[in-house]
C-alpha cells in the first residue's frame, strides 16, 4: 500500500463523500421506519451504492456493466422476494443484498488502497466500506432468521432489520451490550467473525490513512530579509 501526504492530483475517481452520504440515510431511514418500509428502501439504495462504488472504481473490460446490468436485475427481484412476504423469498432478498454489500466493500477497499495519496476522499472511503461491512452482516443475519429453522436472536427477542443493524454494528465495534445475543451456533460464530473483521478494518485500513492524512499543505513563510541595524555600515567600513 503507497501512502502519499497531500492531496496530490484531484481524479474523477475516487470521489466517495456522496456515496458516504446515502450510507448513513440508508441507517437512518432503518432505524426509523417501519419493517416494510425499510426492505423496500434498502434494496434500491444498496444497489446506488454498488453503481457508485463502480463509478468510483472502474473495472477492466466490460465488468463493470456487467456487474451494473446484474445489479439492477437482481435488486428488481429482491424486491419481487420481499413482496412475495414468504420466509424463503425474504431470506434470498436478504442474501443478494448481503452480496451487493460485499461486492462494494471490496471494490471501495480495493480503490483506496491504490489512491496515490491519502485525501479526505480516501478517509471518506474507508468509512463508507467499514458502514458497508456492518449493514452485510447485518442482512446475514436476517437471511439467517428466515431460511433457519429457529430464532436468531435467544430470549425471544424481536428480528427486524433494526434489531439485526444494531446488533451488526455493536458487534462490529465490539461494544457488545449483551442486550442481544445469538441463540445458536452459526450466529455466534458469523458475530465472532464480524467482531474480528472490525478491529482487523480500523487496526489496519482506517487508522492507517487517519495518521497518513496531513490536509492540504500550508506555503512555507518567506524567511526575513536582513535589516541592517545602526552602525552596521560603519563596521562594514
Amino acid at each position: 500500500m503507497h501512502l502519499s501526504h497531500g492531496r496530490g492530483k484531484r481524479d474523477s475517481a475516487g470521489r466517495y463523500g456522496l456515496l458516504l452520504l446515502i450510507l448513513v440515510a440508508s441507517y437512518l431511514v432503518s432505524a426509523f421506519s417501519g419493517q416494510r418500509v425499510t426492505d423496500d428502501v434498502q434494496v434500491p439504495l444498496f444497489a446506488v451504492v454498488l453503481l457508485l462504488a463502480l463509478r468510483n472504481s472502474p473495472l477492466p473490460g466490460r465488468w463493470s456493466s456487467v456487474i451494473a446490468v446484474t445489479a439492477v436485475v437482481g435488486s428488481g427481484l429482491a424486491i419481487w422476494g420481499f413482496l412475495t412476504g414468504t420466509q424463503t423469498g425474504e431470506g434470498a432478498a436478504d442474501l443478494w443484498k448481503a452480496l451487493v454489500l460485499l461486492l462494494t466493500a471490496v471494490l471501495i477497499v480495493r480503490r483506496v488502497l491504490v489512491m496515490p495519496s491519502v485525501t479526505i476522499q480516501s478517509i471518506y472511503g474507508a468509512v463508507s466500506a467499514y458502514m458497508i461491512v456492518g449493514l452485510m452482516f447485518a442482512s446475514g443475519y436476517a437471511a439467517l432468521e428466515h431460511l433457519g429453522d429457529s430464532d436468531f436472536f435467544a430470549g425471544q427477542q424481536p428480528a427486524n432489520t433494526q434489531t439485526f443493524q444494531y446488533f451488526s454494528f455493536t458487534t462490529l465495534t465490539t461494544l457488545g451490550y449483551g442486550d442481544f445475543t445469538a441463540a445458536e451456533s452459526g450466529g455466534r460464530s458469523i458475530a465472532v467473525l464480524e467482531a474480528l473483521t472490525g478491529q482487523v478494518f480500523m487496526a489496519t485500513l482506517v487508522a492507517r490513512l487517519v495518521s497518513a492524512y496531513r490536509g492540504p499543505a500550508r506555503p512555507a513563510p518567506p524567511l526575513p530579509e536582513d535589516v541592517d541595524g545602526p552602525g552596521d555600515d560603519e563596521d562594514r567600513d
